[in-house]
């Protein structure tokens, strides 16, 4: 199997996901893309002819997100015509899949160079989205399928996780997302969003509240109760789905917007190269892809996946826990990221050691992509050499990559 290498990495600042709010919110999604695209071309001179594909990843594909933003994207960057596109939709994990794909399709001798990587921009109005399984009710009888945020809740009930230690979690990851951005770690991939006149749009991130604390987050109301209740068109509510599958589970609610992630707009991208491209055309690679998994597990509960993902990839790539220097595990709620250090019994300096998204946001199609980028920084900043990555989807599933510095 041929190497796949990680030329270099890019991402835009995350603005805040409301409309009219945000400062990413009035531009189309195929200009954060294209901002990312462009800068990786310029930032490393390929010739966008040698593209063989851009993979992207894109959740909520209605609307303006609609018709294959990854290859509309790349036309508006004036990428070649050649360089086809293709946009995926994993819900939060489509930025790894992305970027698995590319990979995947290197490593197998298919293709030479692929860029990956994912837009999603929380501001634009959901015309037509449905509630997860699309209504479907044969599907919600064999696999009922709630709201995210009481599925979060759901877990935290059964799994005895107090509110205090997830909001602990939380101004933990506001605290060092601070750290991050005073000390200047996130710039080396951090691309400035231009208006269509020149003018910055937004050149920093947007979301995160420095002074947050565990007592200002005590204070929050629980943001589920009202959504557990909902019921869409007449049909089970989002707590009698779960209890459908789980009767015992008395759902306490623990999650709020403080320790959640954030809703933001973003994209972000990555150059991925096989070996024999990047060596004949002068490329030096930041890191090699060791070994990609996706992972399945209960989509009633649909947060679940990331522990047995992470240990899919390891067995794949022939390692353990302790040849892992950094994790990234994507801070949807508050109870994954902590669940997934209890259960793999990590050392919590090595994961998220920048924050996460309680603290910076999760534009959900780029994020994956945003955290391949996240860790590859944070290994050359500490000279360490091997990274993990993982995140929680809709459907109860988990993508997971692993990586290490060329």
């Amino acid at each position: 199997m041929a190497d796949a290498f990680i030329i270099d990495a890019c991402r835009t600042p995350r603005g805040i996901g409301k409309q009219g709010k945000g400062a990413l919110s009035h531009l189309h999604p195929q200009h954060l893309g294209r901002t990312v695209l462009e800068a990786l071309r310029d930032r490393n001179g390929f010739d966008t002819k040698d593209v063989d594909d851009v993979v992207w990843g894109t959740s909520s594909q209605v609307v303006e997100q609609s018709g294959d933003l990854g290859r509309m994207s790349a036309l508006d960057a004036g990428y070649d015509i050649t360089a086809s596109g293709v946009t995926l939709d994993r819900f939060c994990g489509s930025g790894i899949t992305a970027t698995n794909f590319a990979a995947n399709a290197v490593m197998a001798g298919m293709e030479d160079l692929v860029v990956s990587g994912g837009t999603e921009m929380m501001s634009l109005p959901k015309k037509g989205m449905l509630p997860m399984g699309a209504g479907n009710p044969h599907l919600q009888e064999i696999h009922p399928q709630s709201h995210q945020g009481v599925c979060a809740d759901a877990i935290a009930s059964m799994d005895g996780i107090e509110r205090e230690a997830l909001d602990a979690h939380a101004a933990e990851s506001q605290r060092r997302a601070d750290v991050a951005i005073k000390e200047g770690r996130f710039e080396k991939s951090l691309i400035p969003v231009l208006n269509l006149d020149g003018s910055v749009a937004l050149a920093q991130e947007e979301f995160p509240r420095p002074n947050t604390t565990a007592e200002s987050l005590a204070a929050l109301a629980p943001s589920f109760p009202a959504v557990a209740d909902y019921s869409h068109e007449g049909g089970p509510t989002f707590r009698e789905l779960i209890n459908q599958k789980y009767p015992d589970v008395d759902i306490q609610h623990v999650h709020h917007a403080g320790n959640s992630s954030g809703v933001v707009d973003g994209a972000a991208a990555i150059l991925i190269a096989g070996e024999k491209y990047a060596r004949d055309h002068g490329m030096t690679p930041r890191a090699r892809i060791v070994a990609t998994a996706n992972m399945g597990d209960d989509p009633t509960l649909m947060l679940n996946a990331p522990v047995p993902a992470a240990r899919k990839v390891l067995e794949r790539a022939g390692m353990t826990i302790d040849d892992i220097d950094l994790f990234e595990i994507n801070e949807a709620f508050a109870v994954v990221s902590e669940k997934f250090q209890r259960l793999l019994n990590l050392d919590r300096d090595k994961v998220n050691v920048n924050g996460g998204a309680m603290a910076l946001g999760h534009p959900i199609g780029a994020t994956g992509a945003i955290l391949i980028g996240t860790v590859l920084d944070e290994l050359e900043r500490q000279d360490k050499q091997v990274g993990l990555v993982t995140m929680c989807a809709g459907g109860g599933m988990a993508p997971a990559i692993i990586i290490e510095r060329a």
